[in-house]
């Protein structure tokens, strides 16, 4: 079903600073990314070539749904990590459901960046170079596979667009919390504009990320990428653990169509998230030894610093180390699997901005 949206009025004070910061151009009568070429008023889809190199080359599967009237460009990527499914299927549904005789501006969507993740059932890595592909921006087109994906993103996706939303959600091995990131860049109308996005994305908890790369040729993350570019962009997080529940898919649809009414794209009521909960920075948790993980926390849980989260046992029993919470603040994602090797994250946990 294609979704309709009511003819109402926007929010006045938030449009004037998105207005101000980055007033609407005026876009061509055809948007292409990669072989996806859609006249104004249609949607067409096809694929991102990532070209052979030192491995194989594959397809990127893409979607641009080119709006009936002039707008901003919004990109939205999932998949970096095959696994985190919610946001695939978010993105999958998103492509069927947007209409583009209601939008302004033009939608990109990038469901899948990592098939081979998706298909080998791999978390975190792409399998072919084992590498994060949520690591390696802005790419290099020398470089494996992951880099050469990276690269041709950069440039199809990301330097195509005015603001990106980059989902993902907790990992076949994370019960995680739904959030979202926003990055301070220090320039005060490009994060006005990002702040704005975050909030009318409506997930309640975010994380402040101030800590981030600044060079633009080692931006490392996709959406910092585009962030380093003076695009106002946002990382979201939704889903966990293999799971494809319908809250999380339904958040990242909902919160897509509100910063899409945000960014003037489409007509319909503008709605922040009041009182959120700022988190000033995340503090991971490594484990100290390979065996068997035992958690006593739940995600979205409060702790307190020094607070035992779950402790790791040997094969027959014998515990070998606990976790105890290097400070106070929220389980932002748990282990989600008993199987644990020595270095690997046991936990998130999200300080309280002061």
């Amino acid at each position: 079903m294609k979704i309709s949206v009511p003819r109402t009025l926007a929010i006045g004070a938030v449009l004037f600073v998105l207005g101000a910061a980055a007033g609407a151009q005026q876009r061509p009568e055809r948007f292409a990314v990669g072989t996806a070429s859609a006249a104004r008023g249609q949607t067409a889809t096809g694929v991102i070539s990532v070209p052979a190199g030192s491995d194989a080359g594959y397809d990127i599967p893409v979607a641009v749904i080119h709006g009936a009237r002039p707008g901003k460009v919004l990109a939205l990527a999932a998949g970096s990590h095959g696994t985190e499914y919610a946001s695939i299927i978010a993105l999958e549904r998103l492509i069927q459901q947007l209409d583009p005789r209601d939008i302004a501006g033009t939608v990109i969507i990038v469901p899948l960046i990592n098939p081979a993740s998706f298909q080998r059932i791999v978390p975190h890595l792409n399998p072919v170079d084992g590498k994060n592909m949520n690591r390696f921006f802005p790419g290099w087109l020398q470089g494996t596979q992951t880099e050469r994906a990276s690269f041709v993103l950069t440039r199809e996706v990301i330097e195509k667009s005015d603001h990106v939303i980059d989902m993902h959600g907790g990992d076949i091995d994370e019960s995680l919390r739904q959030y979202s990131y926003w990055t301070k860049t220090g320039n005060a109308a490009q994060d006005s504009i990002s702040r704005d996005m975050v909030l009318a994305f409506g997930l309640d908890h975010i994380i402040i990320s101030a800590d981030r790369p600044r060079d633009p040729n080692a931006s490392r993350y996709l959406e910092n990428t585009a962030t380093l570019r003076r695009k106002p962009s946002i990382t979201v997080e939704a889903g966990r653990a293999g799971t494809v529940e319908p809250e999380d898919v339904q958040a990242l649809i909902d919160g897509t169509l509100g910063v899409m009414a945000y960014l003037r794209m489409l007509e319909r009521p503008v709605r922040l998230v009041e009182h959120p909960v700022w988190m000033e920075r995340v503090v991971s948790v490594a484990s100290e030894a390979s065996g068997i993980f035992y958690p006593l926390v739940e995600r979205g849980s409060y702790v307190a610093e020094g607070m035992k989260l779950g402790y790791i046992t040997d094969y027959v029993g014998k515990t070998l180390s606990e976790a105890r919470a290097p400070a106070a603040g929220i389980i932002t994602f748990i282990r989600a699997v008993p199987s644990m090797m020595q270095g690997e994250t046991i936990a998130n946990i999200g300080v309280i901005a002061r």
